[in-house]
């Protein structure tokens, strides 16, 4: 969704069935919105291992 946002968007909603509801089409924009973020999370490295991860939930429950 990085060259024309509005483009790519009228083409996912074309994918999904005719009797689709509004809160369905909000529900997918924002799994792939959160998707998409996610990605770019990755790409730019900000990301924690498994073990850092675990480490972090274990001083939660401290």
């Amino acid at each position: 969704m990085t060259e024309n946002v509005k483009e790519n968007i009228i083409s996912f909603l074309k994918t999904l069935p005719d009797d689709v509801t509004i809160e369905d089409i909000m529900y997918h924009l924002y799994v792939r919105k959160k998707i998409q973020r996610g990605l770019e999370d990755v790409k730019e490295g900000r990301t924690v291992t498994h073990e850092e991860m675990r480490d972090l939930i274990n001083t939660w429950n401290t």
